[in-house]
């Protein structure tokens, strides 16, 4: 056996990645990874399957491996996660997803690693509760609800964190509005324009957003509505779009690539979700000096300031979501005022450099003196 200390060298980090979609959780693993810094970690990936996500980490300098990574123990997995542990001199894994919690479950107790898990969702999972009880290992939180349901549950204080979501501010900022949604889906420049940023699936209620805005064109003869993102509910949205008599002023722009362009198409953010722990598109926006209407669902409470920065409605207050709606955009002024209000809450409480900043010092606190401060590596 030989002794490794961290001291003499950079920190190697194993992230265990459960989803390859890129969505809210692999966002926040890019932007996570990108402000790390270079000379205290070097990073080993563990992903599902091959992907643009797989792509976008070797870009950014990251050793990717591919494994299934499933919901029951896998033996593949387990025998390539030991394996990258002992070859890579692993010092501590970071794990996202509950089957990724599993995994690194696991490899902790079989290698003596630390581990971590993030949890992106507004609550534990039963399985990620679990994994923490029987491996001990701990868990860091994006949402306040999660943060208070884990010490319910019985977690400890000190294998707990609550580190909310951010973004880059330098990146995401109010400027001249531009004609680039516009284009995309065909319609004159300088219309006004409403827009969902999200997948297209159940849980974000995409059919809710169109059912608002059914309401507010009535109000609203000029206006536009636009969903960015794509997924399974795609042709039924269409579907929708049609029979509501909306196609000319409801659009589908699908995914984009250059975020910061699509916010400065828009003037207003909307978000129909009926589950949400921090989601980033609402911080994105409220950077870009937009205001939000959104759903009060789990961490968008910690978000958004009602009648500062945007309105909050519960899940099923379509007309309340269109009122809303109409509104702002018939107030330019009050529309203005709470874009700057958005703006300066993102700076002062959703910056990504210190979201980043605190993942890396507790990543680095947990094989520091005191806690495991050199860990015995087998030599193979």
């Amino acid at each position: 056996m030989k002794i490794i200390s961290t001291a003499e060298r950079p920190i190697n980090l194993l992230q265990i990645i459960g989803g390859a979609i890129v969505g809210g959780m692999e966002t926040y693993v890019l932007r996570l990874l990108q402000r790390l810094p270079q000379n205290n970690f070097r990073v080993t990936c563990l992903c599902v399957c091959e992907s643009h996500f797989t792509a976008r980490l070797r870009d950014i300098g990251c050793s990717v491996h591919v494994t299934p990574i499933t919901d029951e123990p896998n033996w593949q997995s387990i025998q390539l996660g030991v394996s990258l542990i002992r070859a890579d001199a692993i010092d501590v894994i970071h794990a996202h997803l509950p089957n990724a919690h599993l995994l690194a479950g696991i490899l902790s107790r079989m290698t003596e690693t630390p581990a971590l898990a993030t949890i992106h969702g507004r609550y534990l999972t039963i399985r990620d509760f679990e994994v923490h009880r029987l491996m001990q290992t701990h868990v860091s939180v994006v949402a306040k609800t999660a943060y208070f349901q884990a010490l319910s549950l019985g977690i400890p204080v000190g294998k707990l964190r609550y580190i909310a979501n951010g973004v880059d501010t330098k990146l995401f900022h109010p400027g001249p509005k531009t004609g680039y949604l516009h284009s995309i889906v065909n319609i004159a420049p300088g219309t006004p324009l409403v827009g969902f940023i999200g997948r297209l699936s159940p849980e974000k209620g995409p059919e809710v957003f169109i059912q608002a805005a059914n309401i507010a064109h009535a109000k609203l003869k000029n206006c536009h509505f636009v969903l960015v993102g794509e997924g399974p509910m795609r042709g039924r949205l269409r579907d929708e779009i049609d029979k509501l008599g909306l196609g000319d002023c409801v659009h589908i722009a699908g995914l984009q690539d250059d975020m910061p362009k699509v916010y400065a198409s828009l003037d207003l953010v909307v978000s129909t979700s009926y589950s949400e722990a921090m989601p980033l598109a609402m911080i994105e926006a409220m950077a870009s000096g937009l205001p939000v209407v959104a759903t009060n669902v789990g961490g968008v409470v910690d978000i958004v300031e009602v009648g500062h920065t945007g309105w909050l409605n519960s899940v099923d207050d379509v007309k309340g979501i269109a009122n809303n709606i109409v509104t702002l955009m018939l107030d330019d002024s009050a529309r203005a005022e709470m874009g700057k209000a958005a703006r300066k809450r993102a700076e002062e409480k959703f910056e990504l450099s210190d979201s980043a900043s605190q993942t890396s010092e507790l990543l680095s606190s947990l094989i520091q003196p005191g806690n495991v401060s050199e860990r015995s590596i087998g030599c193979y």
